[in-house]
């Protein structure tokens, strides 16, 4: 008995290590989304959809991407601004939410980690305006597409072709002409992270405010939770047989 217990310590104890090393796995598209978008302000937030480890750099774009692929001609034009955020010392937990202040100022700042290498022109426009977030070896030279959100639509203000990600699913349009917009929906109901992505990517979840003076405007920042799950018939059985044996060997040692 002591080395079946053993052997189920090992087995727990690995388990435990393959789930941390799936979490301190890279970014892929959809692990972050937008939550809200200041044009007044210069400013936006996001959510963590995944667990960001500590001093990932996620870079942001409001150039214009061509449509090629990523290695092959794929580029975004120029004249407009690019920043990179460190996430900092810490992970960040999924369901946390980012916000940055005062984007296109030198007084930018983020609610976590820190924003670094500006430049060009950082104001976010109320339309006609696309911002991506990205992984990648330069604020210009992306390898992972993370979401973008665009003030109006992906077209000629900026394609998602050859980006991996798709308006509705793991990128967000709101209105064109709006000032602030953030997202209204749901923060505490879903079974996993992930199923928040297409609800942030669906403009029927955001409140669009339209033309108006909004800089002052402090968007929502409550962190995203997810709701317990029952656990299976089976894992219960498993988990009560496990229980039934630390029990007998208890008994078996007293005896």
């Amino acid at each position: 008995m002591p080395g079946y217990l053993s052997r189920v310590s090992i087995a727990l104890a690995a388990a435990t290590l393959s789930i941390a090393a799936a979490n301190a796995a890279a970014l892929n598209a959809g692990d972050i989304a937008f939550t809200s978008f200041n044009a007044d302000e210069d400013g936006f937030s996001f959510v963590a959809l995944a667990d960001i480890d500590a001093g990932t750099v996620i870079h942001f774009n409001d150039n214009e991407w061509n449509g090629s692929a990523i290695g092959s001609g794929g580029a975004f034009n120029t004249g407009e601004g690019v920043r990179s955020w460190n996430s900092g010392g810490s992970l960040i937990a999924a369901g946390t939410v980012i916000r940055f202040s005062s984007y296109d100022t030198a007084a930018a700042s983020a609610s976590i980690g820190a924003l670094f290498g500006a430049s060009g022109d950082n104001g976010i426009n109320a339309t006609a305006e696309t911002i991506y977030a990205f992984l990648g070896t330069s604020s210009s030279s992306p390898t992972t597409f993370l979401t973008a959100i665009s003030s109006g639509n992906f077209g000629s203000n900026g394609t998602l072709t050859n980006t991996g990600l798709t308006a509705g699913a793991n990128a967000i349009a709101v209105n064109s002409s709006t000032d602030f917009a953030q997202y209204v929906g749901d923060r505490s109901s879903q079974s996993s992270y992930g199923a928040y992505r297409s609800l942030l990517a669906n403009n029927v979840n955001w409140n669009n405010l339209g033309d108006g003076s909004f800089e002052s405007v402090v968007p929502n920042t409550t962190a995203f939770t997810v709701a317990p799950v029952p656990l299976p018939a089976a894992a219960w059985l498993m988990l009560s047989g496990i229980g039934g044996l630390f029990g007998f060997a208890r008994r078996h040692r007293a005896a």
